[in-house]
């Protein structure tokens, strides 16, 4: 009896618990749902906890409220002046409509394709008007702030809203970076050249003015050595004429003793002079003085 009772009431248990299951969901704190009746949205289920739909007939879509990244593919972009750049930029994105998400794009991987495809023409769009250098300047969070508005005002279309667009990388092509290597190179040794040349000449200044102060202090020291010299043999001689003035025979020995010193110069001078020359008149004397006789 029990047996029989068991086989019957198993399939309805099983289907019961299917029933169960096909009309109740749950919605956790970072989702919201929409609930589809035949393909059509019926309603929109924003609060996490418990909740039904009509089995068989409704099924749901859940959806993420979380802020989402996209990174989108790297982007060749032209710049005004004719500079090719390679963008690499991502997004940060948020689902604020679900029903028109559903209706435009239906699922997240064919938002994420149409918002890179967003991402990327704006991109082109907002720096191809501008310049190189500028796109590395601080400008540039200017220019992020623009494409960021321009992406946000198409994506609000698909029921998302963009949080903000960043460039990752921005690199030159490889033919380019080379390019412009080399023209860094010649600018950077040419600069150096010019440099060098204005170093040289600065020292050529330098030298020439240190030479030139030279001149003069050597020209001073000799102007002045002479008024010194001139100054002191002035004093000699005047010291010569006082002392001619009190002792003559002093003054005559000592100018002879001058012409000695310069005759008897060298270890092989030779003089060749009578005894009673003038030349010997003091070798004999005391003092510088004659000796005389002793009977005189």
């Amino acid at each position: 009896m029990n047996e029989k009772i068991l086989k019957f009431l198993g399939p309805i248990i099983i289907v019961i618990g299917f029933i169960v299951y096909s009309t109740f969901f749950i919605v956790s704190e970072v989702q919201q749902v929409i609930v589809l009746q035949f393909g059509d949205p019926k309603r929109i289920v924003q609060k996490a906890g418990l909740h039904a739909k009509i089995p068989f007939i409704q099924n749901v879509v859940f959806l993420d409220t979380r802020i989402l990244n996209l990174d989108a593919p790297p982007e060749e972009v032209i710049a005004s002046d004719q500079k090719r750049l390679i963008v690499d930029a991502f997004a940060r994105f948020q689902i604020k409509n679900p029903l028109q998400f559903y209706i435009s794009v239906g699922n997240e991987r064919v938002a994420r394709s149409r918002l890179a495809t967003i991402v990327n023409a704006r991109i082109r769009g907002v720096l191809g008007k501008e310049e190189l250098a500028t796109l590395v300047s601080k400008d540039r969070a200017r220019l992020m702030d623009q494409i960021t508005k321009d992406v946000n005002n198409e994506a609000e279309k698909l029921g998302i809203q963009i949080i903000d667009v960043r460039i990752k990388r921005a690199d030159l092509p490889q033919a380019n970076s080379e390019a412009i290597f080399r023209r860094m190179q010649t600018e950077r040794e040419r600069e150096a050249k010019e440099f060098r040349a204005e170093g040289a000449e600065i020292a050529q200044t330098i030298r020439s003015t240190a030479d030139k102060e030279v001149t003069i202090i050597l020209a001073e020291a000799n102007k002045k050595s002479q008024v010194l010299k001139g100054e002191g043999d002035g004093e000699r001689n005047k010291i010569f004429a006082e002392a001619f003035g009190r002792d003559p025979d002093f003054f005559s020995f000592y100018r002879s003793m001058q012409s000695y010193e310069k005759s008897l110069v060298g270890k092989d001078t030779s003089l060749i002079l009578s005894p009673d020359s003038d030349f010997f008149k003091f070798f004999g004397q005391s003092g510088g003085r004659k000796t005389r006789p002793a009977n005189q």
